[in-house]
């Protein structure tokens, strides 16, 4: 059997420096010099948990980004690049969803060997998810005592704790937009979590009762919805891969493990949106 040969094209670049290739562009040797095993010697398996932890930060940069993008459309009272933007981020949490499949490879026994050695580190702690949840509506300002040592981190969570979420973002757009919005629901401090709004779950309701009307503010709640629901089951599938890999053993960050993590599957992001269902 002859195999078949792919020539390479004469018109692909070979004269290329660090400055203008792949590696260059995406710092591929920063990025690939960032998995440094503590275990010594290293175990096979801290090697997954660490490139697994970092994809995870690196896809929830990019939900903020799209989210912030998001936010900025809906300031401009443009819906439709906003649900653009949403529509990506679906997908991104899909990615997130879907890693949870990778980490429950690791067996209990093997995650116990290097457990100990980093320590007081858990994923509560991470601060582009904490801005992420802020962002999306789930205020504690209690939570700021864990990044007071990171003044950089603590600046950028004190602003999205106190700035309108996303979902609140909406709603200020529908008060512009005469959506019959009270002042009262829109003007508070932002840095509590909201909890269901009678007149706002009555203008949702007027939406979802004439989304010919208003399709892109429909489209929009729906978008929100897809968001919320995505979110819930990312938590649910890590309470589960937890609770397999450790069962009921306290946090490495101190929480009481899956007990704590349980308690996060009651927090709705989009009350008024659950609620409307009902009234429907």
């Amino acid at each position: 059997m002859i195999m078949k040969k792919r020539n390479l094209e004469k018109t692909i670049y070979t004269d290329l420096s660090r400055d203008d290739d792949y590696t260059g562009y995406l710092q591929l040797d920063r990025l690939l010099d960032a998995q440094a095993p503590l275990s010594d010697p290293p175990h096979h398996d801290e090697m997954l948990f660490i490139i697994q932890h970092q994809v995870a930060e690196l896809w929830i940069k990019l939900v903020i980004h799209e989210v912030g993008a998001a936010i900025e459309h809906l300031r401009k009272d443009a819906l439709a690049p906003a649900v653009k933007n949403l529509a990506r981020v679906r997908h991104v949490q899909a990615q997130l969803y879907n890693q949870w499949q990778v980490l429950d490879t690791l067996t209990p026994v093997e995650y116990s060997e290097f457990r100990q050695v980093f320590g007081k580190a858990s994923g509560f702690q991470s601060a582009q998810y904490r801005i992420l949840e802020f962002t999306l509506g789930n205020k504690n300002a209690a939570l700021m005592a864990v990044y007071k040592h990171q003044p950089e981190w603590y600046a950028r969570l004190q602003q999205a704790l106190n700035s309108p979420s996303l979902y609140e973002e909406f709603l200020l757009h529908l008060k512009r937009r005469g959506m019959g919005i009270p002042q009262e629901s829109i003007e508070r401090d932002f840095s509590e979590m909201r909890g269901e709004d009678e007149a706002v779950i009555a203008v949702l309701k007027q939406i979802y009762e004439n989304r010919a009307e208003y399709w892109s503010r429909y489209e929009m709640c729906e978008a929100l919805m897809d968001i919320g629901n995505n979110f819930q089951f990312w938590r649910f599938h890590h309470m589960k891969t937890v609770e397999r890999i450790i069962g009921h053993k306290r946090g490495s960050g101190g929480s009481s493990g899956v007990s704590f993590l349980k308690k996060a599957l009651d927090v709705e992001l989009f009350p008024d949106l659950v609620r409307v269902r009902t009234e429907l």
